[in-house]
């Protein structure tokens, strides 16, 4: 058993894939039609490019209640790993991104955690 394919929920497409791609510096993989939203992929230029990230639109209404939820008890989503933690942290915070934790040192990692424009809040960590 392998993870290919892990997603997000976005409340909209072409923010997520700008913010995804432009800020955070994934490549777009797939884009294609899936009934009224896209079957929208990127993938790492650091990774496998077999491992997927799909921003997925929120179709249903539980998709919202969850993401909020996470939101406003301030629980990341997912975690993504950093070489460098202080250098991304300084990186995007000049882009303008928004961190609700700056670079904390817990145990043997460093974790940040920030938000996506699209109603996660996603970690950051080094270990």
């Amino acid at each position: 058993m392998k993870i290919k394919l892990s997603s997000v929920f976005v409340d909209d497409q072409d923010k997520a894939l700008k913010f995804y791609t432009e800020v955070l510096g994934f490549i777009k993989k797939n884009d294609m039609p899936a009934g009224d939203a896209r079957w929208l992929t990127v993938v790492s230029p650091d990774g496998p490019a077999d491992i997927e990230l799909l921003l997925e639109p929120m179709g249903i209404p539980a998709a919202r209640t969850y993401q909020k939820a996470l939101f406003d008890e301030g629980i990341p989503l997912t975690a993504f790993a950093v070489d460098n933690i202080q250098k991304e942290y300084k990186r995007m915070t000049k882009l303008g991104v928004v961190f609700s934790m700056e670079p904390t040192k817990s145990g043997p990692a460093t974790l940040a955690v920030f938000e996506d424009t699209c109603g996660n809040l996603i970690q950051l960590y080094q270990v």
